[in-house]
């Protein structure tokens, strides 16, 4: 059973922690699975440098008028490393159009092994990295984060004002508590900034059973510290959450995200897609029709039917959101 789970969380790209069907949380245990650093595939280059690791693509097909192209930096979630799912996804998107860097900042070779104080720092590296690129148009940036990477992106875009695009999936309000390899909480934050823990919302319940994040969520007001600043992203932002969601409470963190957005500066464009019937794995890229869809995606929560169709519809919608924002300008002009 456990190595049928494990198979199937690094099919799926996630693997910190699994789940049983009577719904009783087991924390990762040295059985669990390893962690992954994918070769990129056709295309790619992997760059793997003292301070930047990641798989870079450049977008496929001719860009509009012969010029740069709009670049993505791509966060994964807890699963830590650079896996095949998110690979995966910066493919999807290099096919798009887009030039891609699929970021690794967590569990790596001299990287954070639990997730606490990682530096905000590593991902405004690879944000400048992107736009010095040849063939990146620094004008047309953007930042899509899954979970604990969305976490990340709507934190990074809250303190840049050149990022032209935010898509969150499964996203956060607030900055949390981190945790270690056993999902036990620990006494700092998830993140740092300029060597100090970014302010955070503490984990109330102990011992990784049940609803974690909600408890906690429910005195976020208690510490507005710790609220992500969105209302100081300039740049559209596109939230994707899962109302079955049985990970932590995407929906109503992303309802949180749009509520303070709307009520800033006569309302930021900010549009939330949530899914009635899908969890925490609705999100992501669209399954391909006719292959079985892995067993695990219902995992943390929705039903099989309900998280399929929700990536059949979120993913196109994605993608229509980021050329849309990232439109070159002066091809828009022309038109």
């Amino acid at each position: 059973m456990r190595k049928a789970l494990k198979r199937a969380a690094i099919a799926f790209g996630v693997g910190t922690a699994l789940v049983t069907a009577g719904g009783a949380w087991l924390a990762a245990q040295p059985w669990g699975p390893p962690v992954e650093l994918v070769e990129p595939g056709a295309g790619g280059t992997p760059i793997r440098l003292p301070d930047l690791v990641g798989n870079y693509y450049p977008g496929v097909g001719p860009e509009a008028g012969g010029g740069r192209r709009p670049a993505i930096l791509l966060l994964g979630g807890s699963e830590g490393g650079l896996g095949a799912a998110a690979d995966g996804q910066a493919r999807l998107l290099a096919r798009e159009g887009f030039t891609v860097l699929a970021l690794a900042y967590y569990r790596l070779p001299g990287q954070p092994q639990r997730f606490e104080l990682i530096p905000l720092e590593t991902f405004t590296r690879a944000l400048d990295w992107l736009k010095t690129h040849d063939g990146v148009d620094p004008a047309r940036l953007a930042i899509m984060g899954t979970s604990k990477g969305a976490e990340a992106a709507l934190l990074v875009a809250s303190q840049r004002s050149d990022i032209g695009a935010v898509v969150a999936a499964v996203p956060s309000q607030v900055a949390w508590q981190g945790f270690d390899r056993s999902f036990a909480p620990v006494n700092t934050s998830s993140w740092s900034e300029g060597g100090k823990p970014v302010p955070y919302l503490p984990i109330k319940t102990v011992g990784w059973n049940g609803d974690i994040y909600g408890p906690s969520l429910a005195e976020a007001a208690q510490h507005p510290e710790a609220a992500i600043p969105v209302e100081r992203i300039a740049a559209p932002v596109l939230l994707l959450c899962g109302e079955e969601d049985k990970l932590w409470p995407s929906c109503p963190m992303a309802r949180a995200v749009k509520a303070r957005r709307d009520a800033a500066h006569g309302g930021l464009a900010t549009t939330l897609l949530a899914y009635p019937d899908a969890g925490h794995f609705g999100v992501g890229p669209a399954l391909p029709e006719g292959r079985d869809v892995p067993a695990m995606i219902t995992m943390f929560g929705g039903s099989e039917a309900g998280n399929v169709a929700a990536r059949a519809d979120g993913w196109p919608r994605t993608i229509t959101f980021l050329k849309q924002a990232l439109a070159d300008p002066a091809t828009t002009e022309t038109r």
